[in-house]
């Protein structure tokens, strides 16, 4: 699954994306932060406050209890505003 981040969580995790294998106990996008959170500090402070992160998957805006299909591309990204 590739997985993309943006804005200040690429900073924070020092990498625009990641290539990654889940393990099987990851089936939904908050599972997913969760298993994230934990694959380095970077990932921590990214992810440390999760009401501040937006998710996609394949482009489409999704809630953290959304499954994640199999070869899907996910996102995250701060909260977009217009203006």
């Amino acid at each position: 699954m590739n997985v993309l981040y943006f804005a200040w969580l690429r900073a924070k995790i020092g990498s625009a994306s990641e290539d990654l294998t889940l393990p099987e106990a990851v089936v939904s996008v908050g599972d997913l932060i969760g298993w994230l959170k934990e694959r380095s500090p970077g990932h921590a402070a990214a992810f440390a406050d999760i009401s501040c992160v937006r998710a996609a998957i394949n482009q489409e805006f999704v809630d953290l209890d959304t499954i994640i299909p199999p070869g899907a591309e996910v996102a995250f990204f701060p909260p977009v505003t217009g203006g």
